[in-house]
């Protein structure tokens, strides 16, 4: 198939332009009312015990921070405000009353929401505290490559209905991006179909229908979230930055690319006209290389909440004969701290941790 050139909307171009009028245009699926949790469960749906945690989390950077006059906590595409207003409810007292808790959207404020919670399209300067990203970074759109039949990276086009097709070769910072962190083959491409997730509706002739073409591999280019990532860090005076997303790295890339789409709960084909959600997984050791501040590391999910105090560990069967109530009470909370630390799902998510001006806080956690 010949390569062609983009175009502007209604006609093929890049995914990161495709997906920025999907999600966030004046239509966008993001701006719908039902927010991100009518199509997909992230951790802070899952379970209350996630916003402990973070509250834990924010607990510490305050004692680090040497308990300021004002502490800020910062969530990061807050969706409807589930996680900040989750936080606030779960802190002590005596730190809840210093907290300013900022939520970062680009859809309007929510009926209902705590009103001690600030409403922003973008994260207030200076900030002192907690900055914290929980599914923000894999929609942050960005552009795909793909090998042609000759070994050379090119853009992948897409038009709104998701039909994809070869475009120019990828060139400038996207090139150095991709030679660094995802580089494509180099020698004769694979031939064959892409696998596919079992999951959710997709279906292998679905997703290979679409293919931009027949050989290559593929790659999501990331430098967009290396450098919103590097942004929003900046924006903290003191304090620490997490970034959490289900995340690879240069060691385990995967060989097909991972661009997606959710609807309902499902997983299906990616089509950037506004009616699912598209997202890539994260190469978090970009976003990490990305910030010229010592410290960054990568931990697992469930290594950081574990550090936080959530093991999932069943309770003592002593206290169904003492407390039966409250025995069934800690087996509910256990089963859904299970799931946030579970190695197959949420548990394998990673945790981009960034201090800035403070040591590590979840030190020894591994």
């Amino acid at each position: 198939m010949a390569p062609v050139t983009a175009g502007a909307e209604g006609h093929p171009r890049g995914w990161r332009a495709a997906t920025r009028a999907a999600l966030y245009g004046p239509d966008g699926f993001y701006r719908g009312p039902e927010g991100p949790a009518g199509h997909f469960r992230t951790s802070v749906h899952a379970s209350p015990l996630f916003a402990g945690a973070v509250a834990r989390l924010l607990c510490r950077v305050d004692e680090t921070l040497g308990r300021p006059a004002v502490l800020d906590f910062v969530d990061m595409a807050a969706g409807r405000g589930e996680l900040a207003a989750g936080v606030l409810a779960a802190l002590p007292a005596d730190v809840a009353v210093r907290t300013r808790a900022y939520a970062v959207e680009l859809a309007g404020r929510p009926g209902g929401l705590d009103r001690r919670v600030e409403w922003r399209a973008e994260p207030p300067e200076r900030a002192t505290g907690l900055l914290f990203a929980n599914e923000w970074l894999d929609n942050v759109p960005l552009e795909v490559a793909e090998a042609d039949p000759e070994g050379v990276p090119r853009l992948v086009l897409v038009d709104d209905d998701g039909t994809e097709r070869l475009g120019p070769p990828v060139t400038g910072p996207e090139a150095e991006w991709l030679a660094r962190w995802w580089p494509l083959m180099d020698e004769q491409p694979l031939t064959g179909e892409r696998p596919v997730t079992d999951g959710g509706e997709t279906t292998e002739g679905e997703a290979t229908a679409g293919a931009a073409s027949g050989a290559g591999l593929r790659a999501e280019i990331g430098l967009p979230r290396d450098l919103a990532w590097a942004s929003a860090v900046g924006t903290l005076a003191r304090g620490l930055a997490v970034a959490v997303d289900y995340a690879h790295t240069a060691t385990a890339r995967p060989p097909f690319g991972t661009l997606t789409g959710f609807r309902k709960g499902r997983e299906t084909t990616p089509v950037p006209d506004g009616s699912c959600d598209i997202t890539a997984h994260v190469a978090l050791d970009a976003c990490a290389a990305a910030c010229a501040l010592p410290g960054a590391r990568l931990l697992p999910q469930r290594a950081a909440l574990r550090a936080l105090g959530l093991t999932g560990s069943r309770p003592p069967l002593t206290l169904a004969s003492t407390d039966p109530a409250g025995y069934v009470r800690a087996l509910a909370a256990a089963s859904e701290a299970a799931e946030l630390v579970a190695p197959g799902g949420l548990g394998g998510f990673g945790w981009l941790l960034q201090p800035v001006g403070i040591p590590d806080v979840l030190a020894g956690a591994a």
